[in-house]
C-alpha cells in the first residue's frame, strides 16, 4: 500500500475495513509520511479485541456492562451464574459484526460458548435499552460528533434471528436526543480519546460508538474504528460539506481548526438485500435486475456491496448483497422511497426485512 501510494502521489490514505486497520496498514503509510484517516493498530485494538475496550472503560471509568474476560469454556460457562440470563457472549476478536450473542436462555448461552470453543471471549451482563450508534471524528485528543443512526442486526422481522453485520440502517437516530448525545460524547468518547493519547498511541479517524440507552444514561456497547455499514450508506448523503476536507483535517491534526460536520437536517433509510442463506452460507451467483429502475425513485442510491459482474450480467458474490438508500425530508418519506426502490429491484434469490425503521415508525404514530 505504501508502494502504491507513493507510486501515485497520494496525498490522503482512507483505510476503510477493521482487518487492515487492526494489521497496522495506518502504522505502515504515516511512517512513510503519508496522511492517512484511520487509526494505527494500537489503538485499533478498540475494535480488535472486545476486552482490551472493556479494560480501558473499566479503568477510565466509561460507562458499559459489567463483564469478565475468559480464555476455557468452563470459565465462561460459570461466569452465567454471576450475570444470570439473558446474557451477552461476544467473541473477543474481529468477528464482521457477527460474533456477539444475546443468549436469552441457559441453554442457548452454553451453545454458544460450545460453538466458540477454548479462547478468548467476554462474557458480560445484559443491558437494557434502545440501542443506537454514534459516529465521532476523532484526531487525537479532540473528538467532534458526525451523526447518528440506528442499525438492525437481527436476521428477522422483530429483531429476531442471528446477529448479522446489518439488515438496514437509518439515520439520524432520533432516539439519541442532543442531550443523550453530549453525555455520550463526555462520557463515553472523549474519555475514551484521552485515555489512549495518554498511553502513546493517539486514536485518529472515526470512532463509531455502538450505545445502549439504559435508564442510568448512555452505555457502551462496543467500538468500531471505521464508518461500517449500513450505517455509512445512511449517513453519508447527509454530510454537507467538503468531506474531503473534513477527512484530511482529521489525518492531519486539524480537526480544532476547521468548523465542525453539518448534516443536511434531511432523513435516510438504508435497506439491505441479502442472498438467500445470509447470515449462514449465502446463495452465490443470483441474477439481479432493474437496478436502474431502483435509482429512478427520487432521492435513491444502491449501493453495491457483494456483487459481481457475470456472463449474463449483474450476479450476487456475497451475503449482503445491495444497500438501497433513500433520502428525504422526513423519516416517513424516506422510509416510503427506500422500499419503493427495493420493489424495483429483481432478485430471485434475494431476501430483505420490511420492517427496517419499526421503532421510530411506532414512536411516530403513537
Amino acid at each position: 500500500m505504501v508502494e502504491l501510494a507513493n507510486k501515485n502521489r497520494i496525498d490522503l490514505v482512507v483505510v476503510g475495513p477493521e482487518a487492515p486497520l487492526v494489521a497496522g496498514v495506518a502504522d505502515a503509510l504515516r511512517e512513510a509520511g503519508i496522511a492517512v484517516f484511520g487509526p494505527n493498530a494500537a489503538a485499533a485494538q478498540l475494535e480488535g479485541s472486545k476486552g482490551f475496550t472493556k479494560d480501558l472503560c473499566r479503568v477510565n471509568h466509561i460507562p458499559t456492562a459489567d463483564y469478565v474476560r475468559v480464555e476455557l469454556a468452563a470459565d465462561a460457562k460459570a461466569a452465567l451464574e454471576r450475570f444470570g440470563i439473558p446474557v451477552v457472549i461476544k467473541a473477543d476478536g474481529l468477528a464482521a459484526g457477527k460474533g456477539v450473542t444475546v443468549a436469552m436462555t441457559r441453554s442457548e448461552a452454553e451453545a454458544a460458548i460450545d460453538a466458540a470453543g477454548d479462547g478468548p471471549l467476554v462474557v458480560e451482563e445484559f443491558l437494557e435499552g434502545e440501542e443506537a450508534s454514534l459516529f465521532a471524528l476523532v484526531d487525537g485528543e479532540t473528538a467532534v460528533p458526525l451523526a447518528s443512526a440506528q442499525d438492525h442486526k437481527r436476521v428477522g422481522e422483530g429483531d429476531t434471528g442471528p446477529n448479522t453485520g446489518g439488515m438496514g440502517a437509518y439515520a439520524p437516530a432520533p432516539v439519541l436526543t442532543p442531550e443523550l448525545q453530549a453525555r455520550a460524547m463526555d462520557e463515553i468518547v472523549g474519555p475514551t480519546a484521552r485515555a489512549l493519547a495518554a498511553a502513546g498511541t493517539p486514536f485518529s479517524g472515526v470512532l463509531y460508538a455502538g450505545l445502549m440507552l439504559t435508564a442510568e444514561g448512555p452505555k457502551l456497547i462496543e467500538y468500531n474504528v471505521r464508518f461500517g455499514d449500513p450505517e455509512c450508506e445512511a449517513i453519508m448523503p447527509l454530510i454537507a460539506g467538503d468531506f474531503a476536507e473534513l477527512l484530511h483535517a482529521v489525518a492531519t491534526g486539524r480537526l480544532a481548526q476547521i468548523e465542525p460536520p453539518q448534516l443536511s437536517g434531511e432523513h435516510s433509510m438504508t435497506i439491505i438485500v441479502a442472498a438467500r442463506g445470509y447470515p449462514g452460507t449465502p446463495a452465490s451467483g443470483g441474477l439481479i435486475r432493474e437496478i436502474d429502475a431502483a435509482e429512478q425513485v427520487e432521492g435513491v442510491t444502491v449501493f453495491h456491496a457483494g456483487t459481481a459482474l457475470g456472463e449474463k450480467g449483474l450476479v450476487a458474490k456475497g451475503g449482503r448483497v445491495l444497500a438501497v438508500t433513500a433520502v428525504a425530508d422526513t423519516f416517513a418519506n424516506a422510509r416510503a422511497r427506500a422500499y419503493r426502490a427495493v420493489d424495483q429491484i429483481d432478485f430471485a434469490d434475494g431476501f430483505h426485512r420490511r420492517d427496517i425503521g419499526w421503532r421510530e415508525l411506532a414512536r411516530e404514530n403513537a
